[in-house]
């Protein structure tokens, strides 16, 4: 029953074309810093759901996966990448050290600091 909407998904490139096929308003700024993390946070909503999609019309998943989507972009329009945490990489930020080990280290410390001057003169 709901393959066109499933085949139509399958050839989507761009996080734009997700949103105009399900028809979700978004704010191209938004859209550009956070394109992976939505799209990753949409289909963490699908899988999550769990719907029956076999005994749905097109029309009902277009409806439900819509509203998933627009979940998932609100997400992002009053938050950051860091604070949602859907990539690993933000996840596993922050679990081996204590925060009171991270420190700043300044360029100088790095490259020390005669090296430093003779690059900027």
């Amino acid at each position: 029953m709901a393959e066109a909407i499933l085949k139509q998904m399958e050839k989507l490139e761009a996080a734009e074309d997700f949103f105009k096929l399900f028809e979700v308003p978004y704010d191209l700024r938004v859209l550009r810093v956070y394109r992976l993390h939505i799209l990753q946070r949409f289909h963490d909503y699908i899988a999550a759901a769990s719907l029956d999609i076999s005994s749905k019309t097109d029309e009902e998943i277009k409806q439900s996966y819509a509203e998933l989507l627009a979940r998932a972009y609100e997400d992002f329009v009053h938050s950051n990448a860091q604070n949602e945490k859907v990539f690993k990489v933000f996840k596993e930020q922050g679990k081996h050290l204590p925060q009171k080990a991270i420190q700043f280290v300044s360029i100088d410390t790095l490259v020390g600091k005669e090296k430093l001057k003779r690059k900027t003169q």
